[in-house]
């Protein structure tokens, strides 16, 4: 997965690159500055930042790491939030911007950023957590990188009450509980068996039918669908791995495999890229042998961005982390 969002402290996390928020003099701040002088080792990491001097607000530079599992430490500045209207989301966007560049310059394949400005800057966090997605999300559709987020506790970021408006709802309208998913899927499971006895002589002639002609009749794979719909729509792999949040290398694997068989959440992320309707996405559910549960938070939640056409799985991704559901 090129991208995720992790509840950790970022100097335990390994990374080819840790993302610092630096004071712009070659001096310790505070808060995550601080940590990671002191994770890596603050005497040997302040005597290099001192080599480089100041560093513009927005602007990044890199030392090593030393006792950091990570080979560089990149130092960004990030902006003083004071009402919006000072450049202060285009500092930020820079910060991640360069942050990323350098690492790819310096031939990272992975890093850890926190989540800038955040703390003492007082940044609003549900803006620097959008400004940080988006910023990525553009680096990926060009540039093969893990990319970790790292927030070290569930209140040190805010969502925007326009992201989650009605969601809650919608889930409480559709989550089937326990009990009653007990109770429902046993109804299902009866209503196919019966189902299935009315079916007996259809089912009866099918087995008079050969081998090879089940298979020439078969339905298309997951992989043929999703590729026969790619095509369809005219739409460049980049755009649909990226989409996805899928690596290129795990996308060309896919095109290498008629017969691949996608985790759950795979199948949902390619039918998000992809921006299908309901149904349609139903269709490349089932071709991997999967359907949306009433009994699944995740599938509901993924249903509810659907069929509000919101295709963007960043937005999708955030609110999975705030219900503690695994991202796509």
């Amino acid at each position: 997965m090129p991208f995720k969002i992790v509840r950790n402290d970022i100097t335990k996390i390994k990374a080819d690159a840790i993302v610092n928020t630096a004071n712009p003099e070659p001096v310790i701040g505070g808060g995550t500055d601080t940590a990671i002088y002191n994770a890596a080792g603050a005497d040997e990491m302040l005597a290099e930042r001192r080599k480089i001097g100041s560093i513009a607000v927005g602007d990044a530079a890199a030392t090593p790491a030393f006792a950091l599992d990570a080979k560089y430490v990149i130092h960004t500045v990030g902006p003083y939030w004071q009402d919006g209207e000072h450049g202060e989301k285009e500092q930020l966007r820079s910060c991640y911007k360069k942050s990323l560049e350098l690492a790819d310059s310096l031939g990272c394949k992975s890093i850890a950023f926190p989540l800038i400005s955040t703390g003492v800057y007082k940044f609003p966090k549900g803006e620097a957590l959008h400004i940080a997605l988006s910023e990525i999300q553009e680096f990926l559709l060009t540039h093969d990188m893990e990319v970790t987020i790292a927030v070290f506790d569930k209140s040190s970021f805010e969502m925007s009450g326009k992201l989650f408006a009605g969601i809650d709802e919608y889930i409480d309208e559709h989550y089937v509980a326990d009990a009653i998913g007990s109770e429902y899927h046993t109804e299902l499971m009866q209503s196919r068996i019966l189902g299935h006895e009315r079916r007996r002589p259809e089912l009866h002639r099918q087995r008079e039918k050969t081998l090879d002609d089940v298979l020439k009749n078969r339905s298309e794979t997951f992989s043929e669908m999703l590729f026969r719909l790619i095509g369809e729509r005219g739409l460049k792999d980049s755009t649909v791995y990226n989409g996805a949040n899928i690596t290129k290398q795990a996308f060309s694997a896919i095109r290498c495999k008629p017969d691949y068989q996608p985790k759950k959440k795979t199948a949902l992320a390619f039918a998000v890229s992809l921006k299908l309707d309901m149904n349609t996405a139903r269709e490349l559910l089932a071709s991997a042998g999967y359907a949306l549960s009433p009994s699944d938070k995740t599938d509901i939640i993924v249903q509810y961005f659907i069929e509000h056409k919101n295709y963007k799985i960043d937005d999708i991704n955030i609110v999975l982390y705030d219900k503690n559901l695994p991202c796509l």
